[in-house]
């Protein structure tokens, strides 16, 4: 009888998880996983690109909206939302230098000139802004 046993609890040991595992994948095949209404499915490769769009670190998202700004108005207009911007997110304060930085080489590449540029030099980030104008040369 022992032995009957031992021999049973082997065969369920061995056949139960494939059992298992089949009757697991037919359900899940059987399952409406979307309606055929017309909706739209997205491929992992899309989910890829979107997810890299929104991933941007927040001190690059600011630099190229100020230089942005930068272009469309002028320097002290992008200068000023850099302080605005550096007292209500403290946490960007270690990026200020290199975002004023990027401005003063933006603002040397918009006027053409160093000299033209660095009338709107400001004391944002330690003079940052003029240490990039000047490195234009």
């Amino acid at each position: 009888m022992n032995h009957a046993a031992r021999r049973i609890g082997r065969s369920l040991a061995l056949v139960l998880p494939v059992v298992l595992v089949l009757s697991g994948t037919l359900a899940v095949a059987r399952v409406p996983w979307s309606s055929s209404s017309g909706t739209q499915m997205l491929t992992a490769s899309e989910h890829r690109a979107s997810t890299k769009a929104t991933s941007r670190a927040p001190q690059d998202v600011l630099r190229d909206r100020l230089v942005a700004e930068l272009q469309e108005k002028d320097p002290g207009v992008a200068l000023t939302g850099l302080q605005q911007e550096m007292a209500q997110r403290p946490s960007l304060a270690r990026h200020c230098t290199s975002i004023a930085r990027a401005l003063g080489r933006a603002a040397v590449q918009k006027y053409g000139s160093v000299q033209r540029a660095s009338r709107y030099s400001r004391p944002v980030c330690d003079t940052s802004f003029a240490t990039g104008a000047s490195r234009m040369r």
